[in-house]
C-alpha cells in the first residue's frame, strides 16, 4: 500500500475489485452492531459517528479472526465504496465488550403480558448493541420500552429511528413495555409473521 494511504490499481485488483484510482483507505474503531455468520457479513458502529461499517467474514477470516459477537471493539481500515463503507482489512479485535449469548440469556429481562391492542407507534430510539430502545405513540404519551428479546421473538433483526411500528404493550417495572412489536408496510398496515 502506498505511504499516503491510497491503494495503487494493482492493490485493489488483488483484492477482487475492480480497479480504481486513488482509492482512500481510512482507519476506523467501533463496535459490532450485529454479524451474521450464517450470512457472512455484519456492521461495525464506527466511534466517530460515520455512517455503519460493512465487514465480511471473508475479510476476518484473512486476517486470522473469527466471526465476532455483538459488541465486539474492532479496530479496521475502512474504504468507501458505492452502497457505503467497506472494511478493507482487520486490525484488532477485541472480546472484552462482547455481547456473549450466555450473557443475554442470562440478562434479567422481565416479559409482559399485553395490556394493549394493537397501537401504531414511532421508533424514538433503538441500539441494537445494547439491546433496547423505545417507541412513541405521540405527544404526550409516555415512551414503550421495547427489549431486543422481544423483537427476536418475531424475527425482527433492528428497528430504524422514525420508522412505525405496530406494538401491543404492557406495564412492566418501570413503565410502558412492548409485549408485540410487528414492522408495517408503506400504507402503515401491519406485517403478520
Amino acid at each position: 500500500m502506498a505511504a499516503s494511504g491510497i491503494l495503487r490499481d494493482e492493490e485493489v485488483s488483488g483484492l477482487g475489485q475492480a480497479p480504481e484510482s486513488n482509492i482512500r483507505i481510512i482507519q476506523v474503531s467501533g463496535l459490532v452492531k450485529w454479524f451474521d455468520a450464517g450470512r457472512g457479513y455484519g456492521f461495525i458502529i464506527p466511534d466517530n459517528g460515520m455512517q455503519d461499517v460493512l465487514l465480511h467474514l471473508s475479510c476476518l477470516k484473512r486476517d486470522g479472526f473469527e466471526a465476532p459477537l455483538e459488541g465486539t471493539r474492532i479496530t479496521c481500515e475502512a474504504v468507501e465504496r458505492q452502497k457505503g463503507y467497506q472494511c478493507l482489512r482487520v486490525l484488532t479485535v477485541d472480546l472484552s465488550t462482547a455481547i456473549h449469548p450466555v450473557e443475554r440469556k442470562s440478562r434479567a429481562h422481565s416479559q409482559v403480558a399485553p395490556s394493549s391492542g394493537w397501537v401504531r407507534a414511532k421508533v424514538k430510539w433503538f441500539n441494537r448493541a445494547r439491546g433496547f430502545g423505545f417507541l412513541s405513540e405521540g405527544e404526550g404519551k409516555p415512551d414503550i420500552f421495547v427489549h431486543m428479546e422481544t423483537l427476536r421473538r418475531t424475527a425482527i433483526a433492528e428497528l430504524v429511528p422514525d420508522s412505525w411500528v405496530y406494538v401491543r404493550f404492557g406495564h412492566g417495572p418501570k413503565g410502558d413495555m412492548a409485549a408485540e412489536v410487528r414492522l408495517t408496510l408503506e400504507g402503515g398496515l401491519p406485517l403478520t409473521n
